[in-house]
């Protein structure tokens, strides 16, 4: 097969300004880009003062106290907490709570099954699982009396929860558990 010479130039087709290809611009397009980066950075920032406060988890907004009117139960806590993640409620006994050397701690079931409890500091006891909860025994001579409870919860959601000594006003809080 023979070829045959072109007699027909190649055009090019693409505009140039000074020898450049000149490209064209849309302002409209790049200013709604431009608002879109705003709002994806203020978006950013939002995150990160809200982490830094800690409105998700372990920071300044995140700790919580709850106590009785009559002051003999002080509850220290996290009200946001993150999913499988160590966290720890310190109960505080006021002279109140204290009675033959011994203090009693009702703590909700909740506490147990959706917080995640892990162990009781110091070790009670005595342990019983009665209506909607534990009641643990623990020796107080002295104050301060303080116990702790090591928690780690498993699932996220608002989880409420009830403590106390029995027989006393007791202490209401609920915990935020996010992923």
């Amino acid at each position: 097969m023979a070829t045959e010479p072109m007699t027909n130039p190649v055009e090019d087709t693409v505009a140039k300004v000074d020898g450049y290809v000149a490209v064209g611009e849309d302002l409209e397009f790049q200013r709604r880009w431009w608002r879109f980066e705003r709002v994806v950075w203020t978006v950013f920032v939002l995150i990160l003062v809200c982490d830094l406060l800690g409105l998700l988890g372990r920071g300044y907004l995140a700790k919580a106290q709850s106590k009785t009117s009559d002051q003999s139960v002080t509850m220290d806590y996290e009200r946001i907490e993150r999913t499988n993640t160590p966290s720890i409620i310190t109960v505080n006994f006021g002279p109140g709570a204290i009675h033959g050397g011994e203090v009693r701690l009702f703590v909700s079931g909740s506490v147990v099954k959706e917080l995640g409890a892990q162990r009781v500091v110091p070790q009670p006891k005595t342990s019983e699982i009665g209506d909607g909860g534990v009641t643990y025994t623990f020796e107080a001579n002295r104050l301060p009396a303080t116990v702790d409870i090591a928690l780690s919860p498993s699932l996220p959601g608002i989880h409420h929860f009830t403590l106390g000594v029995p027989g006393s006003e007791m202490v209401q809080a609920k915990v935020t558990v996010l992923p």
